[in-house]
């Protein structure tokens, strides 16, 4: 029975390995879309554009992409949001559109 239980527990093992590098994978999927949504609504501010649908679409984004990557991260086990918001420098803008709105006319 020892052995069953060796080669068990090597199959658990690497199944665990798998599901731990996906996680990180999506992990930093999640982040890098939450960078690109950033960047284009700052982007979009430095320009001084003052098409405000234009900006609500993207402060949108960037609330469904932050609203991923939290998840994410919870799924992670990575609890504090906090570290977060000051690392990448979510606007409160942002932050209030987290999760709770859907994007307008999201036609691409």
């Amino acid at each position: 029975m020892v052995p069953f239980r060796r080669r068990s527990a090597s199959i658990t093992d690497a199944l665990d390995y798998e599901v731990a590098q996906e996680q990180a994978s999506a992990l930093g999927r999640a982040g890098r879309a939450l960078e690109a949504a950033l960047e284009a609504l700052r982007k979009h501010d430095r320009n001084g554009r003052t098409e405000a649908g234009t900006r609500q679409r993207l402060v949108a984004e960037a609330g469904e992409a932050l609203w991923y990557f939290t998840i994410q991260r919870e799924c992670c086990g990575l609890r504090d949001s906090r570290v977060v918001m000051r690392d990448y420098g979510v606007p409160q803008e942002v932050q209030n559109r987290m999760g709770i709105f859907g994007i307008p006319d999201r036609r691409r």
